[in-house]
């Protein structure tokens, strides 16, 4: 499987937002490359006792990135076919394909970004459990989270094939 995540050119002398934005892109796309090579069975691979498989982690993040950027902020959110309150966007069932989830999470990026582009870093929402957050610490959060997840990936990578970094080489 072939990702092909963008490279994304780090502002170090830029604004706030525009940091923080470029930081959040890309963890994600080390996200993707953790899945760059591998077939669908290494993909949904559970390595831990927890279950943990890189494509389950990939909808997580999806799912967190729609709940947190368009929830939160009152912008839409496409149908999802599963629970993550029940923990079902933690592992991939067997009627989900990778391109499927690997293409929700594309929409949930598109979205997650639109949402960023269009609010300021002070702007207000209400998240799940109805505290009031600003897109700054929206943000941050989904930084944090992104990064811990991709992590994860990176330990799971190295146990199925020995692949590690954060990136392509070259």
């Amino acid at each position: 499987m072939t990702t092909n995540p963008r490279v994304v050119q780090v502002p170090y002398t830029g604004g706030e937002k525009e940091i923080l934005h470029a930081s959040l892109h890309r963890h994600r796309d080390a996200v993707l490359w953790k899945l760059d090579g591998l077939d669908d069975e290494q993909v949904r691979r559970v390595m831990t006792p927890s279950g943990t498989s890189l494509l389950g982690l990939v909808k997580h993040l999806a799912s967190v990135e729609y709940s947190w950027f368009c929830s939160t902020f009152g912008r839409e959110v496409e149908p999802l076919w599963f629970d993550p309150f029940a923990g079902e966007d933690m592992s991939a069932g067997p009627g989900e394909t990778t391109a499927r989830i690997v293409e929700f999470y594309g929409r949930a990026r598109a979205a997650a970004d639109r949402t960023i582009s269009e609010l300021s870093l002070d702007d207000l929402g209400t998240s799940w459990s109805g505290t009031t957050v600003s897109l700054r610490w929206v943000l941050i959060h989904m930084i944090e989270e992104t990064a811990r997840h991709a992590g994860h990936m990176d330990i799971v990578r190295e146990l199925i094939d020995g692949g590690t970094g954060d990136h392509r080489p070259g």
